[in-house]
């Protein structure tokens, strides 16, 4: 996916590389990502990012991802056409907080369902999770198919006057701030450790989505960035995944979103092959009055192109460890 135009605030760009080991084990990439402008009158931007499960009973964890951000991206889409009918910011965090999660989910599960019935499991599925895991598991599948499809999602709704946050499960959502300060806007949950997580294939999921609306009161994020967990992983520690939000808004400040764009596919390549050797997903939200005058001056093709020197984007990845599986 490139970037594309969209209203005269906001800007988005996306990649999503297939890890360095499941390139190396011949897994397909099993994270998606995606995004949309509203068709209404509001200025904003939607963006979802998901990952599937990596364990074998997850075998369709790419087909969950895939339709864990096509049913984010309606979710939050929502949001933004209730604001755009008029509806004030309290009003659209009561149907965040409490109708978003339960939507989430159950769309997720209702076209998981039609998924199952248009292509069941097929018996080469079922033989290779048996012979992993023994008959048991193949039959477990088979009563519970959700968990083969099992995978996490984080979205973002930015709009002139608010940011809607979501999250389900492992991954991150950073908001980099004009001044270079770096938050996660959502509280952490501590279950999340190693290589657990929650789940869109979980009994009652829509309780562990974690999400907020947060009113912007002066200028907003100058980006916002959404990844899966293959990205954060690939460095040492979290602060030094933390600094690649200032990092990146340097880059965009001297040389452009569409030179990042341009480069992104390549350094999150590297990243994986030099750290993680996972699947990463990258979205980067970009608001142009956060940036700065020059910024905001788009080219012809509405990219908002800046040009300058700055420093290459693969000496942002200098810090992710050469470590590989």
């Amino acid at each position: 996916m490139t970037t594309e135009a969209l209203r005269p605030d906001w800007r988005v760009i996306g990649r999503s590389v297939r890890g360095f080991s499941h390139r190396r084990h011949g897994l397909p990439n099993q994270d998606s990502i995606g995004w949309s402008l509203s068709d209404t009158a509001a200025t904003g931007v939607v963006l979802a990012a998901s990952d599937g499960h990596g364990s074998p009973r997850s075998f369709r964890s790419d087909r969950g991802a895939a339709i864990a951000v096509f049913v984010a991206l309606q979710v939050m889409q929502g949001l933004l056409d209730m604001y755009a009918s008029g509806a004030d910011p309290t009003s659209v965090e009561g149907r965040l907080v409490e109708r978003a999660p339960q939507d989430l989910v159950r769309s997720w599960a209702d076209a998981v369902t039609a998924d199952l019935h248009a292509m069941p499991p097929t018996g080469d599925e079922l033989n290779a999770l048996a012979a992993k895991y023994g008959d048991q598991a193949a039959e477990s599948a088979k009563q519970n198919p959700f968990v083969a499809y099992g995978a996490t999602v984080i979205a973002v709704a930015a709009t002139d006057t608010f940011v809607a946050y979501l999250q389900l499960g492992d991954g991150d959502i950073v908001a980099v701030h004009p001044d270079g300060d770096v938050i996660r806007p959502l509280p952490a949950d501590d279950r999340l450790f190693a290589n657990e997580t929650t789940s869109l294939c979980l009994p009652e999921a829509w309780r562990d989505v974690r999400c907020k609306l947060q009113p912007i009161h002066d200028l907003p994020p100058p980006l916002i960035l959404l990844s899966t967990d293959g990205y954060s992983n690939s460095f040492r520690d979290d602060a030094g995944f933390m600094k690649v939000g200032p990092d990146l808004l340097r880059v965009v400040k001297s040389e452009g979103l569409e030179y990042l764009d341009h480069r992104l596919e390549e350094w999150l390549t590297t990243t994986s092959e030099r750290g993680s050797g996972d699947d990463i997903t990258l979205g980067v939200v970009c608001n142009v009055n956060g940036i700065g005058e020059t910024a905001g001056a788009a080219d012809d093709d509405g990219t908002g192109k800046i040009t300058g020197a700055g420093a290459s984007v693969h000496e942002l990845s200098a810090e992710a460890e050469g470590r590989q599986e």
